[in-house]
């Protein structure tokens, strides 16, 4: 392959380099990692006040800690901060961001030998204008017990977070944890299958039927004006309002970006440049050493404000197996770059948005195109177009839900058409490290997902999770019904053009219920418990396929897994 003019590396350094020579003049905040529950904390209350709040638009996560804690101090005095658990829940994200909020945040009653544990969400930190850190242990440990599997399921991880600023213009932001699991069954299967565990990348067999690898995240920022932020990581992004995401979502592997984010009036436009694993070399089962090939994707995001309390959010993104510098413009029309070009590089439309139309109550959703054809789409030739691919979101959020205090409704749907996502070239599937960029599920099904969150007394939270789903599977490897992201569209497909409709293969339908426990002893220190319930049918199956998984553990600035896929 020739090797191109700019590379990726290259582009990083150039970035940084033109970022350090600017005139650096606004306090810099770190990005928090996406954690469901922690964000819903803060994002409830925008919908309680019925309107966008004027910091940061919901819809691109990471956040900023800066611009949250601009957030917090006007929540400080709001009428939306009513119960015992909504004040507890603004003094916890605010000490959780300390260094940037302008409200008191009290220091520990008693730090361990005078040094350590001064704030209690940080094990040491020093702080000062020029330079600023924070660091924090970081322990998982988790076990249970499943229906009808001889290995238990559990977790162990543990590693260090660390958090800071250098002159409060750069900042920075490092994670690392080892971790050996034995996973549920269904989780087990999914990763044995896609040769890939979900949200992680290169791992190694423990103890026959585990795994164990190492994690590492991090990423530096810059402000490159008062409205222009840029940031170099290597981690995930997350696009959307809903549990689930069709535009990016969490679910792969973290990879190597750079990041520009501008913010002017009631407009945000964010650009993402990253390279990504395209394919895995394996031996005896498990991946080995190789230079694996590298594919490279790039997006963006326009979102703006409309009144008060409605957001829209325009999307364009292309994967490509090289580095192309016609999409390092941030402004230009990716699907034009490509015809001119006459690559045959993948490009994705779509649009996602939420209206906050009335004090407690959001609607929300998304729609991601993968190919448009328009007598096919709307049926004129024929009905089931192959070329007919999509993934659609709808969703609702309903916050202190009946008039009950710190109860929190949601309710989605979700469906992706068959061979959505997929592409006829290699490494320019929607997908990294053999897991999709998207939905867990890939594609070709539906998906009805129910959450109920409830905080009854400050430190305790309770969830419980609702999810049916119905999809279409391959009898074998060769076949491909157009579920698997992986598979290539135009190879061992039993379907004609038309006549493709969600479900088709071997029809599977899950229904699955997760009921969690949380409660916070210290400062992100929780104790979880939890219960899920899961039942198959499918096609190749005699009889229902019924598990029961409960699960105790205690995390320490930990993002707690969910297995609801």
């Amino acid at each position: 392959m020739r090797q191109p003019l700019l590379s990726l590396p290259k582009l990083f350094f150039l970035v940084s380099f033109l970022i350090f020579t600017q005139s650096l003049a606004q306090a810099q905040g770190s990005y928090i990692p996406f954690d469901r529950d922690y964000y819903h904390r803060f994002e409830r209350y925008e919908i309680l006040q019925g309107k966008n709040n004027p910091f940061f638009q919901t819809a691109y996560k990471p956040q900023r800690r800066d611009l949250l804690a601009k957030y917090l101090d006007s929540l400080a005095n709001d009428p939306v901060i009513s119960t015992a658990s909504d004040r507890f829940n603004l003094a916890y994200l605010a000490q959780d961001n300390w260094e940037f909020v302008s409200q008191e945040t009290p220091d520990s009653n008693k730090p361990f030998l005078k040094k350590l544990y001064r704030k209690p969400g940080d094990f040491a930190h020093y702080y000062s204008e020029d330079f600023d850190i924070h660091l924090s242990p970081v322990i998982y440990l988790a076990g249970g017990t499943e229906t009808d599997n001889d290995q238990n399921p559990a977790h162990l991880s543990r590693g260090i977070v660390v958090r800071g600023a250098i002159d409060k213009k750069v900042s920075f932001f490092t994670y690392m944890t080892t971790t050996e699991l034995f996973f549920p069954s269904w989780v087990k299967n999914y990763a044995e299958y896609n040769g890939a565990v979900p949200g992680e990348g290169f791992w190694k067999e423990y103890n026959t039927d585990g795994y164990n690898y190492f994690s590492a995240r991090g990423h530096v920022n810059f402000n490159l004006t008062k409205s222009i932020q840029a940031q170099v990581g290597h981690d995930r992004n997350f696009i959307g309002e809903g549990y689930r995401s069709f535009l990016l979502s969490d679910f792969s592997n973290p990879y190597m970006f750079v990041k520009l984010n501008t913010k002017v009036w009631k407009f945000q436009l964010t650009n993402l440049w990253t390279q990504m694993t395209a394919d895995v070399f394996y031996d005896r089962g498990r991946p080995t050493d190789g230079r694996y090939p590298q594919k490279y994707f790039s997006m963006h995001r326009l979102g703006f404000n409309i009144g008060k309390n409605i957001n829209l959010g325009f999307f364009e993104s292309v994967m490509t197996d090289k580095v192309n510098f016609n999409y390092f413009n941030p402004i230009v029309f990716f699907r034009w770059v490509e015809q001119q070009l006459g690559t045959p590089d993948k490009v994705m439309l779509g649009f996602d948005g939420k209206w906050n139309f009335y004090p407690g109550m959001q609607f929300y959703g998304q729609f991601a195109l993968d190919e448009f054809v328009f007598n096919e789409f709307f049926g004129i030739d024929g009905k089931g177009s192959k070329r007919n691919k999509f993934g659609a979101q709808a969703g609702y959020k309903y916050i202190n839900a009946f008039g009950l205090s710190n109860l929190d409704l949601q309710l989605e749907f979700n469906a992706a058409r068959p061979y959505t996502f997929q592409e006829k070239f290699d490494d320019q599937s929607y997908s990294n490290w053999r897991t999709p960029l998207t939905h867990p599920r890939g594609a070709n099904f539906r998906e009805f997902i129910s959450i109920i969150r409830y905080q009854p007394i400050p430190k305790l939270n309770l969830s419980l999770l609702g999810m049916y789903q119905l999809y279409g599977s391959d009898p074998d490897a060769e076949t491909n019904y157009g579920g698997d992201v992986l598979k290539n569209r135009l190879e061992g497909s039993p379907t004609g053009l038309f006549g493709n409709y969600i479900g088709q293969g071997i029809e599977n339908k899950v229904i699955q219920t997760n009921l969690v426990a949380s409660y916070m002893l210290k400062h992100n220190f929780f104790i979880d418990a939890n219960h899920t319930f899961r039942r198959r049918t499918a096609q190749d199956l005699d009889s229902p396929e019924r598990k029961q998984f409960i699960q105790l553990g205690i995390r320490w600035n930990f993002i707690r897994p969910d297995y609801n896929f």
